[in-house]
């Protein structure tokens, strides 16, 4: 694929999580204890990939971008009468979007090793 179509998928990605994270959720809650962390985690881990391919950024500005994003998710949140602010939901983020580069700079390691 493309980085325009990356770039497309990336915007899309914002806008419909931004959508999820606003959503007032019932009854998901209780399939787990911290589900929620869960989903930060994969969620940020994911528009990590994305953003990845999508742009030409250096890894410090991509990091700084979504953890920006990660803050501003949780501002939104305390703001909403149903939802709450999280720190715990933050870090989550954080650790996410971390974790997919860190996997891909070991696998990047590991490819070197390997065929060169």
């Amino acid at each position: 694929m493309t980085r325009r179509v990356y770039q497309a998928i990336f915007l899309i990605s914002i806008v419909a999580f931004t959508f999820l994270f606003a959503k007032e959720v019932k009854g998901a809650a209780n399939l787990f204890p911290h589900i929620d962390k869960v989903a930060h985690f994969g969620i940020f881990f994911l528009l990590a990939i994305i953003m990845d391919k999508a742009f030409k950024l250096p890894l410090y500005a991509q990091i700084l971008l979504l953890a920006g994003y990660g803050a501003a998710i949780e501002i939104m949140q305390d703001s909403l009468p149903y939802r709450q602010a999280s720190l715990a939901d933050f870090v989550a983020d954080f650790i996410g979007a971390a974790s997919y580069f860190l996997a891909k700079a070991l696998l990047t390691l590991r490819k070197k090793k390997r065929y060169g």
